[in-house]
């Protein structure tokens, strides 16, 4: 099965570096390999010396590296949406289609789709991802299942009720309505985001790889990162620590350094405990071109098992009990006070600063209610019941 491997943490940890060190490592183990950026910021280029275009280029045997351009593949990959919406722009008073671009969502959703396209064409054993900085990685994955959530409430009239709105929506509101071919379009690009979510929160398919670096700003928003992929149910299997001071370092001026990286390196070790852990040294030159980076692979990844299969965590479940139904999401690195949670008419929310989920409901608990909720050893215990609705501390 080929799979894929999707790198994130805060800017400037090191991403590329490491995910290129995966990649040539892929490839020199005779897998063929594909190394994806979705950073607008694409560094791939510069690490590997060479200039790409707006297509998958080889760079060695067995790897090749692809920078996504989100408008390209809109343009090029779905046309019949975006004519119409194009329309529907120009109709709005913008003359841009490039417009479309600055839309909320629309770069990671693409640069998503593209993904998926290249998994699904099984020319590649190995997918590695090279993604943005937290937030935007963050963006990126839970996009797909929150378009797909507004997707459902904004299109279930389906091709039927477009044909019987479309002679009335341009008199009215002003706006014309899907043709038939954009309307297959969008249903299309529906299916994919619900096969989207179950690629990238499949654990034999995705693994996500956080690095992160032994300074406490990094390491706190590390702790954030790693509670947030699980709020959204994704496998997180693996924890980089870049950049780590030798230990023989004979001047004065790096002992605070090396006080505080100790720290910090304990911290991850225990705070990430369930996680395979890897310690990068700090090299004395820049990691580029391939030379370079294969230092990482010489160093730090020679186990054969840095690509297989990991599942730490459980996925998220809904199981009977006693009284009624109860839903476990795993939620570490947080405490009770940073969660709130209330219930829709479809859906259980659950909200986490930033950031919040919307987990639909299966069809047998519509008419349950929330009775209680505790957390306990980092898992949030959500409790259904025929009855009235009533939180526990």
């Amino acid at each position: 099965m080929n799979r894929i491997y999707i790198f994130t943490g805060k800017g400037g940890v090191g991403k590329s570096s490491i995910a290129a060190a995966h990649a040539i490592k892929s490839a020199e183990e005779g897998k063929k390999t594909i190394l994806v950026s979705t950073d607008m910021a694409h560094n791939l280029g510069d690490i590997f010396e060479h200039k790409l275009g707006k297509e998958a280029e080889q760079v060695l045997p067995n790897l090749d590296i692809y920078e996504i351009d989100p408008e390209y593949v809109m343009e090029n990959d779905f046309s019949s949406i975006m004519s119409y919406l194009g329309k529907v722009l120009l109709e709005s008073g913008s003359s841009n289609l490039q417009d479309m671009g600055m839309m909320p969502g629309m770069e990671e959703l693409f640069s998503l789709l593209k993904i998926a396209d290249l998994y699904n064409s099984e020319r590649y054993e190995r997918i590695i991802v090279d993604c943005a900085p937290t937030g935007e990685t963050l963006a990126l994955l839970k996009f797909p299942e929150l378009l797909s959530w507004y997707m459902e409430k904004l299109f279930p009239i389906g091709k039927v009720g477009v044909r019987m709105l479309a002679p009335i929506s341009k008199s009215v509101f002003k706006v014309e309505m899907p043709n038939k071919s954009a309307m297959s379009d969008i249903e299309k690009m529906y299916l994919k985001l619900v096969e989207l979510q179950e690629l990238l929160k499949n654990r034999a398919v995705t693994s996500i790889r956080i690095v992160t670096t032994p300074e406490k700003m990094v390491v706190e928003e590390t702790k954030r990162n790693y509670m947030y992929m699980n709020l959204y149910n994704f496998n997180v299997d693996g924890l980089y620590i870049n950049r780590i001071l030798p230990e023989d370092i004979n001047n004065d001026f790096f002992k605070q350094w090396l006080a505080i990286q100790r720290e910090y390196v304990a911290c991850l070790k225990e705070t990430f405990l369930v996680l395979p852990i890897f310690e990068i040294p700090w090299y004395e030159e820049e990691l580029r071109g391939v030379e370079n980076v294969r230092r990482i692979v010489e160093d730090v990844l020679t186990d054969k098992a840095v690509f297989e299969e990991k599942i730490v965590t459980e996925r998220e479940c809904f199981k009977q009990i006693e009284t009624g139904y109860q839903l476990d999401v795993f939620l570490p690195c947080t405490d009770k006070s940073n969660i709130d949670l209330y219930q829709g008419n479809t859906d259980i929310v659950i909200k986490i600063g930033n950031f919040k989920r919307n987990i639909p409901l299966p069809n047998i608990l519509r008419n349950y209610t929330v009775t209680g909720a505790k957390f306990e050893e980092e898992v949030l215990r959500i409790v259904f019941e025929k009855g009235s609705a009533g939180y526990d501390e």
